[in-house]
């Protein structure tokens, strides 16, 4: 027991060292997961050599993230430039609630908050988004550097180890359908924010799409986030409402319905243990390490179930109690009785 915790901080210890070259190293695997059977498809299927194959997905990968990139880069220089109208209009709202929470009895003094809300750094937090955005856009390049590598590198034959061939079927499987449920959330977002009029209403249709890779809480964060902009757009709350209600009820329908429906038991991951990856991975890698906290966490627990010393953590990730020999319930067994001076010399 020692020996594992030891081992568990040094790795914990190595993947934070490595941050900066395993984080793009392992969005470039997820990445190649997705985009390899277009490449099979252009060799198999089009007669495409190997380089060529690759160029044209490289290409494809490439404006994706370009255009993304593009698209937050120039939504926040247009939120910059209509910072100074939504403060006046947040202002507005901030002295509107002051007046109805005291006219309830709820005395705030409305110049306080006034003051504090002007002194929100508006301006740097938009800056900071957009650099933030910058060196996305630069750690794309290492990204794609690591993604041609696995694309040239690839062999179309069948893997032979059960452990591999598993990790493959599972993650795989899970990253399709885990990205055409988030590409669906994301465009109804998009679409319903649209109706209503909210200004960037596609970023907040791709930060949905991303959001919705992270178990539990990225729903509930995408349906916050448009909140705020909708509440310093309108004068009244009648819009809100009927906004969030629709949010809420497209991620119950497909978060409740579709998902498991399609997803099921894919990972086989305990709800209890997936929030304990969100947090750990979150811990190392930020928002990135919460993305990749489920397959990442998949891929420890089938690794963990062929071994017999550490099959009992991998049934503890899959929320089961280890099973002893007769298929029950492992019990510590008690110990023998001490026979006493008395009874060993009767």
């Amino acid at each position: 027991v020692s020996l594992v915790v030891v081992a568990a901080v040094a790795i914990a210890f190595g993947l934070a060292y490595t941050r900066p070259v395993l984080v793009p190293l392992v969005v470039a695997t997820i990445i190649y997961y997705l985009v390899s059977p277009i490449a099979d498809f252009l060799e198999l299927r089009l007669r495409f050599t190997r380089w060529l194959s690759t160029f044209v997905v490289i290409i494809l990968v490439g404006v994706v993230l370009a255009s993304l990139g593009l698209l937050f880069i120039t939504s926040a220089r247009g939120l910059l430039g209509s910072a100074d109208v939504y403060q006046v209009k947040l202002l507005d709202l901030v002295g509107t609630v002051t007046e109805w929470l005291d006219r309830r009895g709820l005395t705030l003094s409305r110049d306080a908050m006034v003051a504090a809300f002007s002194e929100l750094p508006t301006q740097r937090l938009v800056q900071a988004s957009a650099g933030l955005a910058f060196k996305l856009v630069q750690n794309g390049t290492l990204v794609m550097l690591f993604v041609i590598f696995l694309l040239l590198g690839r062999t179309r034959q069948l893997i032979k180890h059960p452990v591999f061939r598993q990790i493959d079927r599972d993650i795989r499987r899970y990253l399709v359908l885990k990205t055409l449920i988030s590409l669906a959330t994301g465009v109804m977002f998009w679409a319903i924010l649209s109706a209503f009029g909210i200004e960037l209403a596609l970023v907040f249709g791709v930060v949905t799409f991303v959001l919705n890779f992270i178990p539990s809480i990225g729903s509930i964060v995408a349906t916050l986030l448009p909140i705020p902009l909708a509440l310093v757009q309108y004068d009244t709350m009648g819009p809100v409402i009927a906004l969030v209600v629709l949010m809420t009820l497209v991620q119950l329908i497909i978060g409740n319905g579709i998902d498991p429906l399609l997803m099921g038991q894919n990972l086989n991951l305990s709800p209890v243990t997936i929030l304990a990856a969100l947090v750990f991975w979150g811990l190392l890698w930020g928002v990135v390490g919460m993305l990749l906290a489920a397959p990442l966490t998949a891929i420890l627990r089938i690794v963990l179930a062929q071994f017999e010393t550490t099959r009992p953590m991998s049934e503890l990730l899959a929320g089961r109690l280890p099973e002893g020999d007769d298929g029950h319930t492992a019990e510590r067994p008690s110990a023998k009785p001490v026979p006493t001076p008395d009874a060993a010399s009767r």
